[in-house]
C-alpha cells in the first residue's frame, strides 16, 4: 500500500488547490505570508514551495507573465472591438502596460502556486523527497530523484 503521505491527487485537484492558495500536495491552508510572500514549506505536509533546485522559480515566473499578458491583451482587444473606430490608442497603450504590472502583481501567489501543482503532476512525490523537505533540504544534502 502506498504511503499516505505521497499519494498523488489528480492533477485537477492539485491545480484547484493551489488557485485556492492551498497546498497543491495536501490541500491546507496557510501558505502566505503576505500577498507576494509565501512561506518556505507547507505547515502541513512540510512540503518546499521551491522544490530543492535552484531555478524552480522561472516555471512560476513564466506562468505569471503568461497568463498576466494573455488576459490584458484580451482584454485590450475587446476594447478595441467595442470601440471601433474610434479607438483610444493612448489609453490603451498606457492602460495596457498598468493593466500587464497590475495583472502579474495579482496573479503572482496563484502561478507560483500553480506551477508546483503542475510539477508534481508531472513529477509525482517520492517519500524519500517527502522526507528531504520535511528535514529542510539543503545544507549539502541533494534532492532525492527517481
Amino acid at each position: 500500500m502506498a504511503d499516505p503521505d505521497v499519494r498523488v491527487a489528480p492533477w485537477w485537484r492539485m491545480v484547484g488547490r493551489a488557485l485556492l492558495l492551498r497546498c497543491p500536495h495536501c490541500g491546507a491552508r496557510g501558505l502566505q505570508r503576505g500577498w507576494l510572500r509565501l512561506v518556505d514549506a507547507c505547515p502541513r505536509c512540510g512540503l518546499r514551495l521551491e522544490r530543492g533546485e535552484s531555478d524552480y522559480f522561472l516555471g512560476a515566473y513564466l506562468v505569471n507573465l503568461l497568463v498576466a499578458e494573455f488576459i490584458v491583451a484580451g482584454i485590450l482587444v475587446g476594447v478595441a472591438i467595442a470601440t471601433w473606430p474610434d479607438v483610444p490608442w493612448t489609453l490603451i497603450q498606457w492602460g495596457g502596460i498598468a493593466a500587464v504590472i497590475g495583472g502579474v502583481i495579482v496573479a503572482y501567489p496563484f502561478s507560483k502556486l500553480t506551477w508546483l501543482a503542475w510539477d508534481l503532476s508531472l513529477r509525482p512525490l517520492t517519500a524519500a523527497e517527502l522526507a528531504w523537505h520535511r528535514r529542510g533540504g539543503g545544507d549539502g544534502e541533494e534532492l532525492p530523484h527517481r
